[in-house]
């Protein structure tokens, strides 16, 4: 059994803003895969599928890593076995990273999971946001405008991708098809400049 985390704050407030990305990847994920209505489990939304747990931590990004750590002890899992999936100002707009381990470049939600379990070697798939400009807290939690909300859902569909690449493939095999395409489509987008 494997375990997806999508990050983000409960709360109408915080929809379609940028640092909820980790949550709009699992709603994504869910009604993609017909999982139905969530069920509060784990301080969280949780959706069982046949291989893998979805959570949506309810506990807002700093305190993510108790909800985890919840799932993660109960179904007696290894840290290979969790995904957390969040959005990232190092990356521009719509960029995808898989990793199997690092640090948490700075972000609270990853920075709680990281410290609940204990190790730097937790997958992540990063969600780029970019880094916008001046006040970095009004960017993350800032609501995507109407043209990012337009590429919205092929960036979400690109991202539970490269979950179900994570979920079926080796991490260096799920990592080397996420990444290289995320180059591919990068350079693409500097060639047409």
């Amino acid at each position: 059994m494997k375990l997806v985390v999508g990050l983000g704050n409960p709360g109408q407030e915080y929809v379609y803003t940028r640092h909820n990305m980790g949550w709009a990847a699992a709603d994504y994920l869910a009604q993609k895969r017909s999982l139905g209505r969530p069920v509060s489990k784990f301080r969280s939304e949780f959706w069982k599928d046949r291989d893998f747990i979805l959570l949506k931590p309810l506990t807002y990004m700093n305190l993510s890593g108790m909800a985890v750590r919840e799932a993660f002890d109960f179904y007696k899992m290894e840290t290979p076995d969790v995904l957390v999936v969040y959005d990232d100002t190092a990356l521009p707009f719509g960029r995808l990273r898989l990793r199997g381990k690092g640090s948490a470049g700075g972000h609270n939600g990853l920075t709680s999971v990281i410290s609940c379990l204990g190790t730097l070697e937790v997958p992540r798939l990063r969600i780029g946001i970019g880094s916008g400009a001046g006040n970095k807290i009004g960017w993350v939690l800032g609501h995507l405008p109407e043209e990012d909300m337009k590429c919205l859902p092929d960036i979400l569909e690109n991202t539970v991708k490269g979950i179900e690449a994570w979920l079926s493939l080796d991490l260096e095999r799920a990592m080397s098809q996420v990444n290289v395409k995320a180059e591919k489509a990068q350079k693409e987008d500097e060639t047409k400049r």
